[in-house]
């Protein structure tokens, strides 16, 4: 008979008490199944639309943007992709971290730093998407590039 011995853990840990604790792996590994499927549609949406209908990478510019940003559908489109992609890469880096790092002070640090790069990217991108002007006046009259909707008021 084979036996196979424990894995080496960087650290002790306590066995759960039954009701009393969540299992953060259990919903972490969850959530990547789970994020990954909507954000292959997102994403696939994202390129379709970006790349494949319309001119294609030519016809990528600030007008384009505001087009697809004036409408709520496209901003709550790019929003959660934004949300989804950032949780997902981030989940995957603390999932890397708890593999590779031996120290539990380390290994805090660096799942901190990136806690507070995710929570910061997820910030400002939502709020370029959601104060984005599509129709920006310079000195009183209409910038270059905006889209043809737009008006000087």
């Amino acid at each position: 008979m084979t036996t196979i011995q424990t894995p080496r853990s960087p650290y002790a840990r306590s066995p759960r008490k039954a009701g009393k604790s969540v299992n953060w792996e259990k919903w972490g590994w969850l959530y990547m199944r789970a994020s990954g499927v909507v954000l292959v549609v997102l994403i696939f949406g994202h390129l379709f639309v970006n790349m494949v209908a319309g001119e294609g990478v030519r016809g990528i510019d600030f007008a384009f943007v505001a087009g697809k940003w004036a409408s709520p559908f496209w901003q709550v489109w790019d929003g959660l992709m934004l949300v989804l992609a950032l949780i997902h890469g981030g989940n995957g880096m603390r999932t890397i971290i708890n593999d590779y790092s031996t120290n539990r002070v380390l290994g805090r640090i660096l799942k901190s730093g990136v806690l507070v790069a995710v929570v910061a990217l997820i910030v400002l991108g939502l709020l370029v998407i959601t104060t984005f002007d599509p129709c920006p006046v310079i000195n009183g009259q209409l910038a270059p590039g905006v889209p043809s909707f737009c008006t000087l008021k």
